[in-house]
């Protein structure tokens, strides 16, 4: 809290010019035409500059490697239609041109594209299969986490228990809506947090 009298200096950095560096980093590219591509990005890489991560995601590794991408999304996200966290793994569909950018969006928005994924997660859980509806929103404290919050934006997920361990539990998870950290606080929401995460899981 300032008080009466105190001065407060405020240096501001120049300006930094938007501009992602294409870097030759492997690609495993799952399929390619003249409208899209799938590839398949590793765990722990970035799928887009953001602060903190400018250099070494997969956009750079894609403009490195890709002739031509969509340019809806600005300079940082050129070609990313959605996007997988740092810490997933699996396929992403990048669009090479502004139409096939629209077509996919759409039918993202209209739910007609199916989005799988396998997850372990701690515990067993009661039912093989369930549905968790529970609106997400930032979380009230701390901004960079998601959480459940009334009033916040639909989030459906359907899950369906593939192999049973002692304490953990495999799972087949489809997204009806693709909210951010969407399956992590969904998870840890039902007390079965997806075992590694270091935000929404036990510490240990």
């Amino acid at each position: 809290r300032l008080r009466a009298g105190e001065q407060v200096f405020v240096s501001m950095p120049q300006p930094r010019p938007l501009e992602v560096v294409p870097e030759n980093i492997p690609l495993c590219i799952i399929y390619e035409d003249a409208h899209l591509v799938i590839v398949d990005k590793p765990q722990g890489m970035v799928t887009h500059p953001a602060p903190g991560n400018i250099t070494g995601t997969l956009v750079n590794a894609l403009l490195y490697q890709v002739d031509n991408l969509s340019g809806i999304n600005g300079v940082l996200r050129p070609g990313i239609v959605h996007r997988l966290d740092k810490d997933t793994s699996g396929l992403l569909v990048v669009a090479k041109s502004d139409l096939a950018h629209r077509r996919l969006a759409e039918q993202l928005k209209a739910r007609a594209i199916k989005r799988e994924y396998l997850a372990v997660v701690h515990g067993s859980l009661r039912d093989d299969a369930g549905t968790v509806v529970a609106p997400l929103a930032r979380h009230p404290k701390d901004r960079k986490r998601m959480a459940v919050v009334a009033g916040g934006r639909e989030a459906i997920t359907h899950y369906w228990v593939r192999e049973r361990f002692a304490n953990y539990t495999l799972l087949q998870l489809q997204l009806e809506t693709g909210r951010t950290h969407q399956i992590r606080v969904h998870m840890a929401h039902l007390g079965h947090p997806v075992v590694g995460d270091p935000v929404y899981g036990p510490r240990k």
